[in-house]
C-alpha cells in the first residue's frame, strides 16, 4: 500500500520526468482505487454473502438440534481436553462418560458423552443431540455467524488488495526492466569511445 501510493509521487511536475514514471503513476493510481473500492466491495459482497449462509446455517441448526437431559452410568478413566467449540474460553476440560438420554422422538440411547466437569453417577446435565439422538456439537449463535462472516468479508478485501498491489508491482518491475534494456541498447550505441577526448570529432 504505501509502494502504491509512493508512486502516485511520480505526477509532480519535474523536468526529468519520464513517460514511464507518468505511465507508473497511473498503474499505481489503479491499484490504489481497486485496493480501496474493489477491496471494500469484495469485502461487502463476500461478507453480506457468508453472512446469509450462516444465518441460514444458524437457524437451521436451531430447529434441528435439541439439548436433553443425559444420566451418566460411569464415569470414563481419563479426562479429556474436547471442549466444545463454541464456548468462549475453548479450554475447559470435559470427562468423557457413559451416559444414557432420551432423544426428542423418544427413543433411549446410551453411549460416551463429554460432561462438563466431574459429573456423578446418577446426575443429570445437558448435551445436544439431533432428531433422532445422535450427538451433536451444540448450535452455532447468531454472534459467532456475524463474526465469521465479517472475517470473510475483511479476508476478501484483504486479498483484492494484495492481487492489486502484486499486479501493480509485476506492471511496474516490467516497465522497469524494458528501461534498464533500453538503457543497455543505449549504452552499446555509444560504443567503447565513450568519454575519451575527441570522440566523435
Amino acid at each position: 500500500m504505501v509502494r502504491v501510493i509512493a508512486g502516485l509521487w511520480r505526477w509532480r511536475r519535474n523536468p526529468l520526468r519520464r513517460t514511464t514514471d507518468l505511465l507508473e503513476a497511473w498503474v499505481a493510481l489503479a491499484a490504489l482505487l481497486v485496493i480501496v473500492l474493489g477491496g471494500g466491495f469484495a469485502g461487502l459482497v463476500a461478507g453480506s454473502a457468508a453472512h446469509d449462509a450462516l444465518q441460514r446455517s444458524v437457524r437451521a441448526q436451531a430447529q434441528q438440534r435439541h439439548q436433553v437431559w443425559a444420566t451418566p452410568s460411569r464415569a470414563a478413566s481419563r479426562p479429556s481436553a474436547a471442549a466444545d467449540p463454541e464456548a468462549v474460553a475453548g479450554r475447559e476440560m470435559h470427562r468423557r462418560v457413559e451416559a444414557r438420554w432420551t432423544a426428542p422422538d423418544g427413543s433411549e440411547h446410551s453411549g460416551p458423552v463429554a460432561a462438563p466437569g466431574a459429573v456423578r453417577a446418577g446426575e443429570r446435565f445437558r448435551i445436544w443431540t439431533d432428531a433422532r439422538g445422535r450427538v451433536v456439537p451444540r448450535p452455532m449463535d447468531a454472534s459467532t455467524a456475524r463474526a465469521h462472516a465479517v472475517l470473510a468479508g475483511l479476508g476478501a478485501a484483504a486479498f483484492t488488495g494484495a492481487v492489486a498491489a502484486g499486479g501493480r508491482e509485476l506492471v511496474t518491475r516490467r516497465m522497469l526492466n524494458r528501461r534498464y534494456r533500453r538503457w543497455d541498447r543505449e549504452w552499446e550505441r555509444a560504443g567503447q569511445d565513450w568519454g575519451r577526448a575527441g570522440a566523435g570529432s
